[in-house]
């Protein structure tokens, strides 16, 4: 499998690995060895929680390395080039709950809902975009619900790296 991924998701994951590798799994390496010196192995619980680190770590760079190796470089301006792209800000307005939302369209390992940051792997993510102002679409959550989202407004916007990574 292959994820989508924006020439600044990769960019924060290099930059996430290159800290792992030389400053991270340097600091814990000398931990584990500090605790090592602590004696007896089975009742040290400071150099079992120093391997736990170490293994967290590693599996961290995995991933990370992994990610970058395997990534599709997908474009930023993806969609309809006079409807929302990735990063835009998109007010929508749902009238089964008579309310409106700002939401942005990201990758999925920059996503968090609660803060508006919608993936586009996501049913809501995949109709935003390329939708115009004014238009209504409909998000199929599963095969027995469904709701309609009117499009109000589009803010264009970039990728500024605020988004963090997600943490896996």
């Amino acid at each position: 499998m292959h994820d989508k991924l924006t020439k600044t998701d990769i960019e924060l994951m290099e930059k996430e690995l290159t800290e792992r590798q030389t400053k991270i799994r340097p600091e814990i390496m000398e931990e584990v060895k500090r605790t090592r010196a602590f004696g007896d192995l089975s009742e040290n619980y400071e150099y079992k929680a120093a391997k736990d680190a170490q293994r967290r770590n590693d599996s961290r760079m995995r991933y990370l390395e992994n990610m970058i190796k395997t990534a599709k470089l997908i474009d930023e301006d993806k969609g309809n080039p006079n409807g929302a792209k990735l990063y835009d800000r998109v007010t929508l307005y749902l009238p089964e709950d008579d309310e409106e939302m700002v939401i942005q369209v990201v990758s999925t390992v920059r996503t968090n809902p609660a803060a508006g940051l919608i993936s586009l792997e996501s049913p809501l993510g995949k109709v935003v975009l390329g939708a115009k102002i004014g238009d209504t679409v409909t998000v199929h959550v599963n095969d027995s619900y469904s709701y309609d989202a009117e499009i109000r407004k589009i803010e264009a916007a970039e990728d500024d790296g605020s988004a963090p990574l997600l943490p896996y």
